[in-house]
């Protein structure tokens, strides 16, 4: 599954870099990304304007103080 890794990309172009790499993903496939914090704002953006995004499927974990690591799957078509 494709891991897309922001915590070096600038906190205004990561929601960006994010939408496309799940754009860019297959359905039933689940990107995950590797954030700083935890990406609760984005996971609300993703629940509101992406309707291929399965919210039920979300899950996150805190690997380290400064590594969240969360599942964005994308729903079957």
């Amino acid at each position: 599954m494709p891991k897309l890794d922001v915590r070096g990309v600038p906190p205004v172009n990561r929601h960006d870099r994010i939408h496309e790499a799940f754009d860019g993903i297959d359905p039933g496939e689940t990107l995950t990304i590797v954030n700083d914090h935890e990406p609760k704002p984005l996971y609300y953006e993703m629940a509101a304007e992406v309707p291929a995004f399965d919210e039920e499927g979300y899950e996150v974990r805190r690997a380290a103080p400064d590594e969240f690591v969360a599942e964005f799957p994308k729903a079957e078509a």
